[in-house]
C-alpha cells in the first residue's frame, strides 16, 4: 500500500499542476489536488517504516475521503448550477482517484485484519 499511496499522491499533483498551468486559469483552488497529493506522497513513504505503517496509511485514507468528499460536493455544485466547464474535468478526475485509492485501502485493511486474525488464532 505503501507504494500505491506513493502514485496516487504523484498522480493527484500531477493532476493539480495540470489543472494550474494546463487549463489557463490560473487560480489556488486549481492547486487542490496538489494540496492533497504531497501529504499522501510523504504518508506514503513514511509507510515504508512497518512502525508507522498502520497510522500513516490510516491518516493517507482519511486525506482521500476528504478530497473525495471536497471533489464530490464541488462537482455536485457545478451540475446543479449548469456550471459545466473544463475544470470539471478535473474534478471527475479528482473524484475516480480518490475513489479508487480509497477502495485500494478499505481492501488493504480488511486483508490486513484478516491475516492478523489468523495468525493470532494460530498461536
Amino acid at each position: 500500500m505503501p507504494k500505491i499511496s506513493v502514485v496516487f499522491g504523484v498522480l493527484l499533483s500531477v493532476l493539480g499542476l495540470y489543472g494550474y498551468f494546463g487549463m489557463g486559469r490560473i487560480s489556488v483552488t486549481a492547486l487542490i489536488p496538489l494540496f492533497i497529493g504531497v501529504p499522501i506522497i510523504f504518508l506514503g513513504i513514511l509507510a515504508f517504516d512497518d512502525n508507522k505503517l498502520k497510522h500513516s496509511m490510516h491518516a493517507a485514507s482519511v486525506l482521500i475521503l476528504l478530497g473525495l468528499i471536497g471533489s464530490v460536493y464541488r462537482l455536485a455544485h457545478k451540475v446543479i448550477l449548469g456550471n459545466n466547464d473544463r475544470s470539471s474535468i478535473i474534478l471527475i478526475v479528482m473524484s475516480l482517484l480518490c475513489l479508487m485509492f480509497l477502495i485500494l485501502a478499505i481492501n488493504s485493511f480488511i486483508a490486513a485484519r484478516k491475516a492478523r486474525e489468523k495468525k493470532q488464532g494460530v498461536e
